[in-house]
């Protein structure tokens, strides 16, 4: 990595870190361009985004900002199990339910993340990127009360 770049990132994770703190919000298109920027380092920040679809696979539940999560566009907010119980005993409801739908902001880390296509369970050597936000506290998730939405 050049000099140059080396810079580049350290100010930009630099901003986005104060950005985090000063309430200022990433989207998702831009959460995607940074954490490729940073690989394999995480971005932090405060990220916005509209629960456009969830999913579920084991006790992980993920809010996207697509429809479809496979979608080079789309940021996915990973929920692990204690953080779900804390959403659920914080807003009566599971987050894919209670967050479906909704524009919310995230305070955390986006990180590229490699997703390898299988067959048979075995790797193909084909894969892919997503950009993740891994929820670390129910009190990170907030919905973007309607009146902000709408500007």
């Amino acid at each position: 990595m050049s000099i140059f770049r080396l810079a580049a990132l350290t100010i930009a994770i630099c901003a986005m870190t104060a950005s985090a703190f000063g309430q200022e919000t990433i989207a998702p298109r831009k959460a995607i361009e940074m954490a490729a920027d940073a690989a394999p380092a995480a971005v932090p920040g405060k990220f916005v985004l509209t629960v456009r679809a969830t999913g579920r696979e084991d006790d992980l539940i993920f809010l996207n900002s697509e429809a479809d999560y496979r979608d080079q566009r789309n940021l996915t907010i990973d929920i692990p199990p204690l953080v779900s119980a804390m959403i659920v005993k914080k807003f009566g409801a599971p987050p894919d339910v209670y967050f479906a739908g909704k524009k919310i902001t995230v305070t955390g880390e986006a990180r590229r993340v490699k997703i390898v296509f299988t067959c048979h369970g075995l790797p193909t050597g084909k894969y892919y990127y997503q950009t993740h936000v891994e929820l670390t506290d129910a009190d990170y998730i907030e919905i973007v009360p309607a009146e902000a939405a709408a500007h």
